[in-house]
């Protein structure tokens, strides 16, 4: 007869990690060894620095907080399914956390002599407790947690990783030869490419390769007069010919091309010219197969004619960015590459657009990117943010030149919709008198927004700070920057009203770190990922950088970097905030390309419990962030 207790026990335990990833017959043995706790309201299950338990436990039913009590505050609340008190079982040390029943709370202890070869022998199980010991550090910059959520890994074995998905595959080559005997003519040799249209010949003597002939050489060789037509292969064939191994990759036939000089390479079964040929590989095979190259995809962008030909491009960079993303690729380097490219896809269609005018920009001027493009964190297609800054003019010319511009914003912008970016639906776009204006005039606007601090005024402020030059003249966009700082320090109750907007955000999770999740509308019961976890620390990155007077430096991750080397007392809080916010930004372009959408609506039942877990453990930062936001600019004397 089963133990219906410890049957109870495993079958909860089945839904949760790192329970799931033992077989059935083994949750049900280890089951039968745990013991069931109660404990009320308040009782300490641990306190700090006492010494170890010899288990550690999972909530089944109630609340545990971990706290610190040189803080006295909640560090963590562990609910239904999560695991706390690891420390025994990864490290002989006491314990440096009190966990206290935050509510009537039923536990099941789980013996660490009984667990523990589990552990050993499952890797799942190992790197799962790992991760969970580490986020306890509350830091996950910590050397243990690094790379284990979401986040930047080492850089260097990445960037190994992502060689070996570009360079280091195996090469794709053509298997249909074209060969010729050695006393072919030239003449009939260009037939033959010609109806076979190749762009290379193999010279075969008794089925092995003994030369080869490309259309390069006819044209040096016959085209120039050097050679009569009626020139036999065997004259004029490259000898002898260079063979591979028809296993060589990407990485090793760019290599060999080089090294000869050569746009062709004959591929034998083992690559030697000893034995029959399998294959031709030509440059262009090659090329085709680093079609997600960075550098070829701006290859491809520069040589682009025609806005539709972007498009195909910019799918190719989508397709690059799943790439990176499969091979836990750092998101830092995600985002410099994808955020170059996308610059790149912007240029070029501003380029077309400028030779479509009738005549070239009257006077220099700036296209600027804003929002998530401009602060260099716009990894999916999501709808338009961007402006025209250019010269003062003579009042004489100022009708004229806005004209210009006006139309020539309008071509730009319907060339982005084509290529994928939608129109911003408050049409906060180049394209809007608003947002096309000479220095003086966007200068005038600047300071209407700080003087005159309304909601819509900040919101417009939130946006405009954060913007980038993409094309044009960053003279011009320099001084603009300068006048907005010099206009903030003349009224620092501007701050005030930042970081009040910058706390609007609503909260991640409620009181028992439940995930809150929209209400009403078109995404009832979804997690808005960007309103609740992204933009709290875009909005208080902005407002930190923007109180040290730093230009230059758009990008989240970025901002918080640079306040940890500015704020030495507040580094480890500040690299926290990095951390989480390039995590945040991966797991929500994970989302996106998997639903095929911009990520922001997660429809949190299609998440399994560690993903849950993973994307919580980021949310630790915001409410310490805020409250430092709010001290530091006394926010609670603002009416």
């Amino acid at each position: 007869m089963k133990n219906t207790i410890s049957q109870r026990v495993a079958d909860f335990l089945k839904n949760y990690p790192p329970f799931n990833f033992l077989h059935q017959r083994e949750l049900e043995k280890l089951s039968e060894q745990i013991s069931i706790i109660y404990k009320e309201k308040d009782s300490v299950i641990f306190a700090e620095n006492d010494k170890t338990h010899d288990s550690f436990y999972v909530v089944h039913k109630g609340a545990v907080a971990l706290k610190k009590s040189t803080k006295n505050s909640v560090l963590d609340m562990c609910d239904e399914g999560d695991i706390f008190g690891l420390r025994p079982l990864l490290a002989q040390e006491n314990y440096i956390m009190e966990a206290v029943a935050h509510e009537e709370s039923i536990l099941y202890a789980i013996p660490i002599a009984v667990f523990k070869p589990y552990a050993l022998e499952n890797r799942n199980i190992g790197n799962f407790l790992i991760e969970s010991y580490a986020s306890n550090t509350r830091n996950p910059y910590s050397d243990i947690h690094k790379d284990k959520l979401y986040g930047d890994g080492i850089l260097d074995e990445n960037l190994h990783s992502s060689n070996h998905s570009f360079d280091l595959a195996p090469i794709k080559y053509s298997k249909k030869i074209v060969t010729c005997s050695p006393s072919t003519t030239a003449r009939d040799i260009a037939k033959i490419m010609s109806k076979k249209k190749v762009g290379a010949i193999l010279i075969v003597d008794e089925m092995l390769p003994i030369g080869i002939l490309t259309d390069k050489d006819l044209r040096n060789k016959i085209v120039t007069g050097d050679f009569p037509i009626t020139t036999t292969a065997e004259t004029i064939m490259t000898k002898p010919v260079i063979t591979y191994s028809k296993k060589m990759t990407v990485t090793e036939a760019q290599m060999a091309m080089m090294k000869s000089d050569i746009s062709h390479l004959c591929l034998t079964k083992d690559g030697t010219v000893n034995t029959k040929a399998v294959g031709i590989l030509s440059k262009h095979d090659v090329m085709v197969a680093l079609g997600n190259n960075p550098a070829v995809l701006i290859k491809a962008l520069k040589r682009a004619k025609k806005i539709k030909e972007i498009k195909p491009i910019r799918n190719r960079i989508m397709q690059l960015l799943q790439g990176y993303l499969d091979q836990n690729i750092p998101m830092t380097l995600i985002t410099k590459i994808i955020t170059e490219l996308n610059e790149a896809c912007t240029t070029r269609v501003i380029e077309i657009c400028i030779d479509k005018m009738s005549s070239p920009p009257p006077v220099k001027f700036a296209w600027l990117a804003m929002g998530s493009q401009g602060r260099g964190e716009q990894m999916l297609h999501t709808d338009q943010d961007n402006a025209i800054v250019y010269e003062n003019v003579n009042e004489v010319f100022r009708d004229e030149t806005r004209v210009y511009f006006s139309k020539f914003a309008g071509l730009v912008n319907k060339g982005l919709f084509e290529i994928g970016y939608d129109y911003c639906p408050a049409d906060m776009m180049a394209s809007s008198p608003k947002w096309c204006m000479s220095l003086d005039e966007w200068k005038s606007q600047v300071h209407h927004w700080i003087t005159n601090p309304g909601k819509n005024e900040v919101l417009l402020s939130f946006i405009f700070f954060d913007y980038s030059v993409t094309y044009g003249d960053t003279e011009t966009a320099s001084q603009l920057s300068d006048y907005i700082f010099e206009t903030i320090k003349a009224n620092p109750i501007f701050y005030m009203h930042l970081v009040s907007g910058a706390l609007q955000s609503p909260s991640p999770t409620g009181f028992f770190r439940q995930f809150l999740v929209e209400q009403d509308g078109a995404n009832k019961d979804n997690f808005d990922i960007k309103r609740r976890a992204l933009m709290p620390l875009t909005d208080a990155a902005r407002v930190l950088i923007l109180s040290h007077s730093v230009k230059g430096i758009s990008n989240t991750a970025e901002r918080f970097e640079k306040l940890a080397e500015l704020e030495p007392n507040n580094r480890e809080l500040y690299l926290s905030c990095s951390y989480s916010f390039k995590a945040l930004l991966k797991f929500r372009t994970k989302q996106g390309l998997l639903h095929h959408d911009s990520g922001q609506f997660i429809e949190l039942e299609s998440l399994t419990k560690m993903e849950k877990i993973k994307l919580k453990r980021t949310f630790k930062t915001i409410k310490e962030l805020q409250e430092l936001i709010s001290v530091r600019f006394n926010i609670s004397n603002l009416v």
